[in-house]
């Protein structure tokens, strides 16, 4: 066989082999996917979340899952978010836990509450070997929403203040992306009267938009850390006047202890009941 055709043949099985992978099967059940990668989320807390594969997909492919938990007579409806940067383990780690706890410990309130949980924003940065922040096309989801001139002001705050950091990419477009346009059509569809997205490593607590913020959730203080162009809370508090409660655990790598990630969770209900209960009303 000749060098050329030998050079050939090698290439088709470099084409067959990148096929094969590509086809492999993936597992159908998110715990499959994700409870070897997650910190404190045990299958069982996994499998007992339900989550149900929401017909999105992430950049390579992966199903994005939604868990809704409803009261009878809901009017108040809540939009819970986790690793929408993919190297913050532990948010979603805690929204599995607030799952459990929607569940099976809900808070008798003036509002029933309708909730969506989405713990798992970007998968392939979870799945990511190491986890990254960004998602599969090296996107920053979290400066990916359509804020008021993001073309210029987008480009410009990467540029300038980040010196071109790849890990803030804000990406070609707003909603470039098949994670943000979810999030995207969730928040046009459901219509939230609050949206709260777990984050970490800072160990503080932010807010965006309408209401007045809870002072603290656990050990977590309010500390507003300013707009950023492209954020979920720039687009949703700032933009659409929605409020968004941006909750910055202390560790990415390591969840709060459970009775903590209970407080915050009662904390949370606590200052529902008393800011938005009547504003869902009066919304309807």
């Amino acid at each position: 066989m000749s060098r050329r055709a030998a050079r050939a043949v090698a290439f088709v099985a470099l084409l067959l082999a990148g096929t094969a992978l590509r086809a492999a099967p993936v597992p159908a059940n998110p715990c499959d996917r994700f409870v070897n990668r997650l910190p404190n989320a045990s299958r069982a807390l996994c499998e007992a979340a339900e989550l149900r594969d929401a017909g999105a997909r992430s950049v390579r492919g992966v199903p994005l899952y939604t868990r809704d938990v409803v009261s009878p007579g809901a009017r108040l409806r809540v939009l819970v978010t986790g690793a929408i940067h993919g190297d913050e383990l532990s948010s979603a780690s805690v929204a599995l836990h607030w799952i459990r706890l929607a569940t099976n410990e809900p808070m008798q309130m003036p509002q029933p509450v309708h909730w969506r949980f989405v713990p798992v924003l970007n998968p392939d940065g979870v799945l990511a070997q190491p986890p990254k922040r960004v998602n599969a096309s090296g996107v920053d989801l979290n400066r990916n929403f359509p804020t008021p001139n993001w073309e210029r002001e987008a480009a410009h705050y990467w540029q300038v203040r980040t010196r071109k950091d790849p890990r803030r990419w804000p990406g070609p477009k707003p909603l470039s992306e098949p994670e943000s346009r979810f999030l995207h059509e969730q928040m046009r569809d459901f219509k939230p009267n609050l949206i709260v997205a777990i984050h970490a490593p800072y160990g503080v607590l932010d807010f965006d938009g309408p209401s007045v913020p809870p002072s603290r959730l656990g050990r977590l203080y309010l500390d507003q850390v300013g707009i950023f162009p492209g954020s979920l809370g720039n687009y949703g508090g700032v933009h659409k006047g929605v409020p968004v409660v941006t909750i910055e655990l202390p560790n990415a790598m390591r969840t709060p202890l459970d009775a903590e990630m209970r407080q915050m969770w009662l904390d949370l209900l606590r200052w529902m009941t008393a800011r938005l209960g009547g504003e869902a009303g009066a919304a309807r």
